[in-house]
Order: structure tokens, then C-alpha cells, then sequence
């Protein structure tokens, strides 16, 4: 369906999917930090480096992703029909439901990282090992949801 985009469709679905991409790649990074950045002994240089990258990568490549994935991907629900009660698009609510519980855990992630920079340490390593594997979880129902669009 090509909607009011008209031509435009397949471009904006590009660059959502080409942001999707850069996001997720901060989201496999940012849990990864911060299992490093928890070991490092609290204000050792080697902790303020990992404040510093964990800084740099909230700010320069999954905030602004998250923004613009967003934006791109409800423009392309909206040209779907979601907005005007389309049928056949319960694979799109269950998507934009996990979209919802990913944003929810970049937040978390972000927090954690601020945290960290302030000495807090509330979490086991183990506890964040186990946490980074939720984008690839969620990425992995996203994709089936998608492409398969089972319901």
C-alpha cells in the first residue's frame, strides 16, 4: 500500500529501516558499556573514558535515532491506515507495542548510565549480561512481526 506518501513510500521506508539500524546498534552497544563501565573501579580513568563513550553514544547516535525512528515509522502507519482503523494491521499494533517496551528499555539503559557516572551501582554484572540481550530478543519479534505479518 502506498497511501498518501504516493511515491515517497519506499524512501521513507528506507530511512526508517537505516535508522532502525543505527539505533539498534546503540542499543547492542550501550548495555555493553555498561557491564564494562560497572567493572572499571569507580573513578579510575578507565571509568571516566566510559562515561565519556557512553555519553558520546546516547547523544550522537540512539537518541537522535530513537527520534527519528519514531517519526519516520508512524508516518509510515499513519500511511498504512492505522490512524483511520485499517484492517488486517494487528501485526502493526504488536509491533509498535514492542517499539513501545524497546523505547521503555533505552530509557532504562540511559538512566543506568547516568547513574553509573554518579557511582551508582545497583545492578549485578550478571544482571546486565542478562539485560543485554533484550534488543536482540525484541529486534528478533520485530522482524518476524514485519515480514511474516502473522495477524
Amino acid at each position: 500500500m502506498i497511501g498518501f506518501l504516493g511515491a515517497a513510500y519506499p524512501w521513507v521506508k528506507a530511512a526508517h529501516l537505516i535508522f532502525v539500524i543505527f539505533w539498534m546498534a546503540g542499543l547492542f552497544m550501550l548495555p555493553r558499556y555498561l557491564v564494562y563501565h560497572q567493572e572499571a573501579e569507580q573513578g579510575s580513568p578507565e571509568a571516566e573514558r566510559w562515561i565519556d563513550r557512553e555519553h558520546k553514544l546516547r547523544s550522537i547516535i540512539l537518541t537522535p535515532s530513537l527520534v527519528i525512528v519514531w517519526v519516520l515509522g508512524l508516518v509510515l502507519a499513519a500511511n498504512l491506515g492505522l490512524f483511520s482503523g485499517a484492517p488486517g494491521l494487528g501485526w502493526l499494533h504488536a509491533k509498535i507495542a514492542l517499539v513501545l517496551l524497546l523505547s521503555g528499555y533505552h530509557g532504562w539503559a540511559a538512566a543506568y548510565s547516568k547513574k553509573l557516572a554518579k557511582g551508582e551501582r545497583r545492578l549485578s554484572g550478571r544482571q546486565l549480561r542478562l539485560l543485554n540481550e533484550v534488543p536482540g530478543v525484541a529486534a528478533a519479534l520485530i522482524v518476524i512481526l514485519v515480514i511474516v505479518q502473522p495477524f
